[in-house]
């Protein structure tokens, strides 16, 4: 993954108060925990019972839309790598 992505991906874990990664067909909305050179980690739920752990990696990444919770309009904007 280039240099210039992974540093997109960082500002896309910045933003907003939560992060919604829809890929094939399935959202998954939580916080971003980690950033590798492969892959990107999402945390969903409030708690171990209902909370999942998800890798995409870069291609997921590309083929998933992306969207950030921006507090200051109270909706999800999308977020392009």
């Amino acid at each position: 993954m280039s240099e210039a992505v992974l540093e997109r991906l960082v500002e896309f874990a910045e933003s907003g108060n939560q992060q919604k990664i829809v890929f094939n067909g399935q959202s998954h909305q939580g916080w971003i925990m980690e950033i590798t050179d492969e892959a990107l980690l999402i945390s969903t739920g409030f708690a171990d019972k209902t909370g999942k752990d998800l890798w995409l990696n870069f291609n997921e990444l590309q083929q998933s839309e992306l969207f950030y919770w921006d507090n200051k309009t109270d909706q999800w904007v999308e977020f392009k790598l």
